[in-house]
């Protein structure tokens, strides 16, 4: 036998036999023509085809942990990791949120594609220029109607009372301006919430 069996194998690379089966069904240990491992060929392909995480999850340990024990030589200093020793789900926790994140995002690009969302400042935007509108409209309203409503106004008390009776026209507008005024500062205290 030119290399090592899967049990000596496990052994060496602190894998399960499970987990070297499992490796050299995806090809990723070299084998001797009689079956045998060839380990310092299949450790530089593990560790090629492996992500680094996962080696040291096998180990016992983090990536983090690892890469701060090669480049410190004395143990005392090696960097703290972000997850413990005993947790060895870092990797796919990272994973799992970059996943959701992901489709949360495909999410949102086809509900804005769809026309069910909508950019918060824009629409804020949108509604403070209606706002806007709405008010300059009601500003000049007063000066374009007095006139009407003067004349109209007159002719009606006129018809009832049967004599001539004068209604200024500026008045009318100065009344109506107030009025207005009014209830735009009324409106002004209404505030819209898009939350």
């Amino acid at each position: 036998m030119k290399g090592m069996s899967e049990r000596a194998y496990a052994a060496h690379s602190g894998l399960s036999r499970g987990g070297v089966q499992k490796a050299r069904k995806n090809g990723r240990l070299v084998v001797y023509s009689d079956g045998s491992i060839n380990a310092a060929a299949s450790d530089t392909r593990r560790a090629a085809t492996t992500d680094p995480d996962q080696q040291n999850r096998a180990k016992g340990g983090t990536a983090r942990q690892s890469t701060a024990a090669q480049r410190t030589p004395d143990a005392n200093l090696t960097a703290p990791s972000i997850s413990g020793p005993g947790d060895s789900s870092s990797y796919l926790k990272a994973r799992t949120a970059l996943t959701v994140y992901q489709a949360q995002e495909r999410q949102i690009a086809i509900q804005k594609k769809k026309g069910v969302l909508v950019d918060r400042a824009r629409a804020e935007t949108l509604v403070f220029r209606l706002a806007r509108q709405e008010r300059d409209a009601w500003v000049t309203w007063p000066a374009r109607v007095a006139a009407i409503m003067a004349a109209e106004l007159l002719a009606e008390m006129e018809k009832s009372a049967g004599e001539s009776v004068s209604i200024g026209t500026g008045v009318l507008q100065r009344v109506l301006e107030a009025h207005v005024r009014d209830q735009l500062t009324a409106l002004a205290d209404l505030k819209v919430s898009l939350e």
